[in-house]
């Protein structure tokens, strides 16, 4: 079975067949840098990396394009509130977003545009809608004029009539209520540095306008994939398809949505006042084990956020890691299709089916500690090899570039510390065990148990786990 999606736009699973052969190409819609990102931003960022990841090991080369929104009104209201620039404002949150991007491992994009380097292609698109009878200006701003489009509606299955107003500009000069914003004009009071020139005036493109723009610039005027958040299928995404369509572009072939990360079952979010900062979730829980938590239900699950759940991932990972440091393993793997076990890649063939993917990852680890414990070397091999391209596909192996920070420096050479010293402690318990001196034996297991160190007698020797 090759690659299955779930479209949102034909609300099913649809075999995936790439607008270019061997090629995908990708649109992600990035954060609006108006402030830190919380763990439901880096969700969408977690997922879009392994279905990038899946895809290259499937055979694709693969680009993908995500941009950064430094330009709107809340980015304006926070600059004047801190007293700072827009654009202060903006790159410092953006750099915040690459830290945490690079902290959880996730590979860098083919390329990231900022929404303000691209005014001329937005003035560009915007033009292209007004002469094709699709757009219009009034007093300064222009709007998408939704009834001259009649497949308006269509991503997200509504009626036009059955839809709420518009709130992203002035309604003084709309057609329709439903008619958004392509540009802004300047309004009097603010700031001058936050806008352009124009046919129609000083001002700012609209939010849906960028993405439309970018994509088609980096991407070309038909590309596979776009995707993003659930919250985003409207009214961001549908404006989307519906000006960029209209504008003659076939556009993206599938749209693909992660769910949220909740609190107490409400998506997360800053005006709900329940959003965790990823910098704060990453310096509390190690960022394998986030980014864990992050991959192992389905992308369109909704996850809720808990310590215990955050705690789950961490025991998960270092089940792993006790699996990989009782086989020695380090450095990069060398990835082979071929070892992945046929079952994770049914599951990761099926809509990206992390949840069965993780389950055979956690069998094979199993089977692995059972074919050491038999001494049957080529089992064990075997299982190891699998192991390792597994977790390359999840972003999970320790010894991916991506992973060099974390695997490197003071907390690499008290990794190798740790293990230097366990295998001195284990040696004298089991000398200990060898004259039969049971007392001494069991006190050096009892003192590691109180440290949170647990040791496990198998037929090949102990081994030790935290």
């Amino acid at each position: 079975m090759s690659y299955q999606i779930y479209d949102e736009a034909s609300s099913s699973i649809t075999p995936f067949v790439p607008v270019r052969a061997g090629e995908v190409s990708i649109y992600e819609c990035g954060m609006t840098v108006y402030a830190p990102p919380h763990l439901g931003h880096i969700r969408k960022e977690v997922v879009f990396d392994v279905l990038r990841r899946w895809l290259t090991a499937s055979g694709y080369k693969v680009r993908v394009v995500c941009n950064i929104t430094d330009i709107n009104e809340k980015i304006l209201s926070n600059a004047e509130a801190a007293g700072v620039s827009w654009f202060e404002v903006a790159y410092a949150v953006e750099k915040e977003l690459a830290g945490v991007n690079k902290a959880l491992g996730c590979l860098p994009l083919t390329y990231e545009p900022r929404a303000s380097g691209h005014i001329p292609e937005m003035i560009e698109l915007v033009t292209r809608l007004i002469d094709r009878g699709h757009a219009y200006a009034a007093a300064g701003d222009v709007y998408f004029d939704v009834r001259s489009w009649p497949e308006y509606g269509d991503l997200t299955h509504q009626r036009l009539d059955d839809m709420a107003p518009a709130e992203d500009a002035d309604p003084r000069g709309k057609r329709d209520p439903r008619d958004f914003a392509l540009w802004k004009g300047l309004t009097p009071g603010e700031t001058t540095d936050a806008s352009w020139q124009s046919p129609w005036g000083p001002g700012r493109p609209g939010w849906h306008l960028e993405c439309s723009a970018m994509a088609v610039k980096y991407l070309g005027e038909s590309f596979d994939i776009h995707g993003g958040g659930l919250d985003l299928r409207f009214p961001h995404h549908e404006n989307e398809q519906a000006q960029s369509r209209a504008a003659g572009y076939p556009f993206a072939t599938y749209w693909m949505h992660n769910a949220f990360v909740t609190t107490a079952g409400e998506k997360m979010s800053k005006s709900l006042g329940n959003s965790a900062l990823a910098s704060q979730i990453l310096r509390r829980f190690p960022p394998r084990a986030v980014r864990l938590y992050l991959v192992a239900p389905h992308y369109r699950s909704a996850v809720e956020l808990s310590e215990d759940s955050l705690a789950e991932a961490t025991a998960q990972l270092a089940r792993i890691d006790a699996y990989l440091s009782r086989v020695g393993v380090g450095g990069a793997p060398d990835f082979d299709f071929g070892r992945l076990p046929p079952a994770f890649v049914t599951a990761m063939d099926n809509d990206l089916g992390t949840p069965a993917a993780m389950a055979v990852l956690f069998d094979t680890i199993r089977a692995g500690h059972k074919a050491l414990d038999s001494g049957d070397a080529n089992a064990a091999d075997d299982a190891t090899a699998a192991v390792r391209a597994m977790l390359h596909v999840l972003g999970l192996d320790p010894g991916d570039p991506e992973w060099a920070g974390v695997a490197s420096g003071a907390s690499a050479r008290t990794s190798e510390a740790l293990d230097g010293l366990m295998g001195m402690v284990l040696d004298q318990r089991a000398t200990a065990r060898a004259n039969k001196d049971w007392a001494a034996a069991d006190a050096i297991r009892d003192n590691l148990s109180a440290l949170g160190i647990t040791i496990e007698d198998a037929p090949t020797g102990a081994r030790w786990s935290l």
